[in-house]
């Protein structure tokens, strides 16, 4: 595989936010712009940290008093699956299209057999181009 350089395929239309941006406003961020993390900078536009969605996995989970809303209210229910015997690139292309970073594998028979990452799709490619050792 020929050396791609970062800048080939970075995004340059970052998303920020400032250290005292409520948590309330940078969640909205993250819907509006359909990301996954927000770069805090200071008042001079360097870099001061980054959260993320999972980070308010721990925001939710801490919060008191729990608010006890179901899960229901906020899961996708047309969720995209995937095949143990389908091509990693179609699904690759698919997850990029749809700008999904989890697809479940399901099995007519079985139901949810597994899951598929971005994060394992990055390892994959991480080993393949390191060939064989």
């Amino acid at each position: 595989m020929e050396d791609i350089f970062v800048a080939r395929l970075m995004t340059t239309d970052v998303v920020t936010c400032r250290p005292t941006t409520l948590v309330e406003d940078a969640a909205q961020l993250l819907l509006t712009n359909d990301i996954g993390s927000l770069v805090v900078v200071d008042e001079a536009g360097h870099l001061a940290g980054i959260l993320t969605t999972t980070d308010f996995v721990e925001i939710v989970s801490k919060s008191e008093p729990k608010a006890e809303t179901t899960v229901e209210r906020y899961m996708s229910t047309n969720v995209n699956t995937a095949a143990a015997q389908e091509s990693i690139q179609d699904v690759a292309d698919r997850m990029v299209e749809l700008g999904v970073h989890h697809i479940p594998v399901v099995d007519d028979d079985e139901g949810v057999i597994g899951m598929l990452s971005t994060s394992d799709l990055a390892g994959y490619l991480s080993q393949a181009d390191a060939g064989p050792s």
